[in-house]
């Protein structure tokens, strides 16, 4: 299987990393009541530093709006993955333990404030691709049987068969959701500037030992860039 990142992307988003973290074997049944633990303080702290008003403006919130006005989304209704998850906290609601990956990579991303997902490798078709959607392509959203339509122009993850995450990170796929029995994940980390390759590097390194840590199994973490556009996972 491979993960590749078409070219034009890089071409149009000027100094993007991604990170990509697989692991192999892992044990994602239970709760880790360390991670929970985190994510608590975590809400705390953001809620005690940050403003739904003035949210947007930050430096890592807003790179991402731009780059979804880019490709024609609205920032006001199609928000990043960390940004939800940020106004999600700031409006009092808490995040629930889901499993212990996904609680992990939620943990990171609320830490850094850098989008980070995933997919369960065992559901996935073929290869994984981030790239530019043509506008035909079928998806389906997380928790939902309807099928939708990427629009053409969209920042889409895709395997050979349909869309894993639309407008970037803001949907996830149902299909390759990962739950208490998932067993191998590829993780993506996504780095726009202000985040450069030294502070991504940090980044997955924790997210990596994190998920040894809590999940066991087998770990390796690449960074992609418009040097080196796929790895075989």
């Amino acid at each position: 299987m491979k993960f590749e990142i078409q070219s034009l992307i890089f071409e149009r988003f000027f100094g993007l990393n991604i990170g990509v973290v697989i692991a192999h074997n892992i044990d994602n049944f239970g709760l880790s009541e360390e991670i929970m633990k985190r994510i608590k303080e975590m809400e705390k702290d953001i809620r005690s530093a940050y403003n739904t008003e003035t949210l947007s403006q930050l430096p890592l919130i807003l790179n991402w709006r731009k780059a979804y006005s880019s490709f024609g989304a609205k920032p006001k209704r199609h928000k990043s993955s960390v940004e939800s998850l940020y106004r999600m906290v700031l409006k009092g609601v808490g995040l629930k333990h889901i499993n212990k990956i996904v609680d992990i990579y939620n943990y990171v991303s609320l830490e850094y404030m850098i989008p980070v997902g995933g997919d369960d490798m065992g559901k996935v078709k073929g290869d994984i691709t981030l790239r530019f959607s043509l506008g035909d392509e079928p998806f389906i959203p997380l928790n939902s049987r309807e099928v939708e339509t990427a629009r053409e122009g969209e920042v889409v993850y895709a395997d050979d068969e349909e869309v894993l995450c639309r407008r970037w990170n803001w949907r996830e796929s149902d299909r390759t959701k990962m739950t208490e029995d998932t067993k191998d994940v590829v993780l993506v980390v996504e780095g726009l500037p202000p985040v450069g390759r030294e502070e991504l590097e940090v980044v997955i390194e924790d997210l990596s030992l994190l998920v040894l840590e809590h999940c066991g199994g087998e770990i390796r973490a690449e960074i992609l860039d418009k040097n080196r556009c796929f790895i075989e996972i």
